[in-house]
């Protein structure tokens, strides 16, 4: 490890910014928060992160292009070179030390290692912070050095696919990080160790955020990629969050991975979202925002920097959050499971009812759309799947996952929605404006408080789930995509089209399991 002891471990946070300031790494904003950009990548570069290929763990792993094989050798190289800037440095460097999952029985201590002060401000955000007494015995189950600063030139040499490079070593339970200075980085490679050794303790690792009833005796999950509504959705004035990321599920219930939230700001609006607005004070931290030098007053339409524009903050910042109260990030068995999906061909239904079989397909096909404007090339609805809403950070195979939510789902007699927080009886590409956020509100208030099963229900035409064919008063035309299009022959045309593509995917992930398969989308003869 660093021979370098010129260190600052968990310092308090008004030091952290303190030290950023000074350091100008970035400037005081909005309310006391601290903004900063994050350099070359304001995102995560999924292309750049290996895994050792070493005996302990190498059975187990889900190989491919999520989790690329690196050599032993190889990581040595990297690893004393990262090692090396460390040794070498005249400045002080960071050490966070502290826990992911808020349940002793399966939480996992991290150490994160960094040079700059406002990345070391983001670990304390994001993972869970260590009493006194916690700190003073503490021992890393997991390690992440993040070198932002090295960078390896002759990279075909050793196996890497650019000169950056993320790279997990299980079997040293140790990860190094060089070439990017995007903190997300570091969250996500715990989330993937997280991966790994929760299912084999039978605890179903989930990307997804969570919440419970003012009472605390019915939690909900929310499944979903970035940009479907995980965090704002799972954001309620009426129900304590739990957390709006990463969770477990083990026999005892669901517990929060971490000890902060990370959300988007892209195009943040105080009345709309207002719990994430008021969470950006001190000790909150804005990466990529775009600002006026003068007066620092923020710009959050603004995507010019990147439409992936964050801010992390303790969630205790949420005043109404189980952790604002003091409490433990936890709760019991969920009442309500939540698939969250921004389709922007306008095919699926604002709300629909699936079948166990239907939510077993929907979860190994984790499916959203990307529209134009939110990643770079990204010029027209694309259709996104993701296995169990979470691929990129999954270490074993989907079927694992898969297999745990189905056995979980049984046991706990858990049903399942689908919910479409993206465009609705027309595509994204019409111009038309997204699903409005209070009518989704509205309809997961219907879902939570049971009033949805009191709906008479007609099946989808091409996804067979159930779609109720009124909702309080909401306008019933929308409910249905038959009836929400006004070019039906558009709606057939985008609706076939769109089946084609989910059972295309879903010949990567076939369990070959037939009721599964046939509860999938289906052209009509």
């Amino acid at each position: 490890m660093i021979n370098n002891k010129n260190f600052k471990r968990n310092l308090h946070i008004d030091d952290l910014i303190k030290d950023a300031v000074e350091n100008n790494e970035g400037v005081i904003g909005l309310n006391g928060a601290l903004m900063v950009d994050t350099g070359e990548f304001s995102g995560r570069i999924p292309n750049d992160k290996f895994i050792v290929n070493e005996s302990s763990s190498s059975e187990n792993i889900w190989w491919g292009e999520v989790n690329q094989k690196l050599s032993e050798e190889n990581f040595d190289h990297l690893y004393n070179k990262v090692l090396e800037t460390y040794e070498n440095l005249t400045s002080s460097y960071y050490v966070f030390d502290g826990f992911a999952g808020d349940d002793i029985d399966n939480s996992l201590n991290v150490r994160m290692i960094t040079k700059k002060a406002w990345q070391s401000l983001f670990v304390n955000n994001m993972f869970i912070r260590p009493s006194k007494d916690q700190l003073n015995h503490f021992s890393p189950d997991f390690t992440i050095i993040n070198a932002y600063d090295v960078k390896e030139e002759n990279w075909k040499d050793y196996g890497l696919n650019s000169e950056n490079f993320i790279v997990f070593n299980i079997q040293k339970k140790i990860a190094i990080i060089g070439g990017t200075e995007y903190a997300g980085e570091m969250k996500k490679g715990i989330f993937s160790m997280m991966h790994y050794y929760l299912p084999m303790k039978n605890v179903l690792s989930m990307h997804c955020s969570a919440n419970v009833s003012a009472s605390q005796d019915q939690s909900t999950v929310f499944f979903g990629l970035s940009g479907t509504g995980k965090t704002t959705l799972s954001t309620n004035a009426n129900r304590p969050l739990i957390g709006d990321d990463e969770h477990g599920w083990s026999d005892n219930g669901i517990f929060n991975f971490e000890g902060g939230c990370y959300a988007k700001v892209i195009k943040l609006n105080p009345d709309e979202e207002p719990d994430i607005y008021n969470a950006i004070r001190e000790e909150a931290l804005l990466e990529n925002v775009v600002f006026d030098n003068e007066s620092l007053e923020i710009d959050f339409a603004d995507g010019s920097k990147t439409e992936n524009t964050r801010v992390s903050y303790p969630i205790e910042h949420i005043d109404n959050s189980v952790a604002g109260r003091g409490l433990p990030s936890v709760a019991g068995h969920p009442e309500k499971i939540i698939f969250l999906t921004c389709d922007a061909y306008g095919v699926l239904p604002p709300v629909a009812k699936l079948t166990p079989e239907q939510a077993m397909y929907h979860f190994i096909s984790g499916y959203t759309a990307k529209v134009a404007g939110t990643e770079r090339g990204i010029t027209e609805p694309t259709a996104t799947f993701s296995p169990c809403f979470g691929g990129p950070f999954l270490t074993l195979h989907p079927l694992e996952y898969a297999k745990l939510l189905k056995e979980k789902m049984k046991r706990f007699q858990v049903p399942v929605y689908l919910v479409n927080t993206g465009w609705v009886g027309e595509s994204a590409q019409s111009g038309a404006k997204r699903f409005s956020l209070p009518k989704t509100r509205f309809i997961l208030s219907c879902i939570l408080d049971g009033e949805i099963e009191k709906s008479i229900c007609v099946n989808d035409i091409y996804f067979g789930f159930a779609i109720p064919s009124s909702l309080g008063d909401l306008n019933k035309d929308i409910l249905n995509p038959l009836s929400a299009w006004d070019d039906v022959d558009k709606y057939h045309s985008s609706a076939k089209m769109l089946v084609e593509k989910f059972q295309e995917n879903y010949k990567l992930y076939d369990l070959g399991d037939d009721d599964i398969l046939n509860a999938g989308p289906k052209i009509p003869s």
